[in-house]
């Protein structure tokens, strides 16, 4: 059922973070998303009622238990450090563009 679940909402959203409300990792994440201006969702794994089984999902599918853990247009990018990474190299913002999670024109006004 979490598995169904985990596979629904990574398919659900062109970006989804699953995430802690009280992770610092994962707020950095969500503000590199915001400061972006990509659409993206959030699912607070501490709120959600089978929070545990979705996260024990995620780590059967992509080898990751941790949070923040960050998909873009269905793929798995990583945690922090490979969300972050991928700004650096000025990679994610393509990838955030592709999966629709930000306008075309915005992401060239702003190169």
């Amino acid at each position: 059922m979490a598995m169904t679940k985990a596979k629904d909402l990574i398919s659900s959203s062109p970006v989804v973070v699953f995430s802690k409300t009280y992770c610092p990792f994962c707020t950095s994440v969500k503000k590199l998303l915001s400061d972006l201006r990509a659409a993206y969702k959030a699912v607070e794994l501490d709120t959600e009622s089978d929070g545990a089984e979705i996260q024990a999902a995620l780590a059967q599918l992509t080898g990751q238990r941790t949070v923040p853990n960050v998909f873009i247009g269905g793929k798995h990018i990583g945690g922090c450090d490979d969300t972050m990474a991928l700004n650096k190299s000025g990679k994610l913002v393509p990838l955030l563009t592709e999966a629709g999670a930000i306008a075309a024109t915005t992401a060239s006004a702003s190169s």
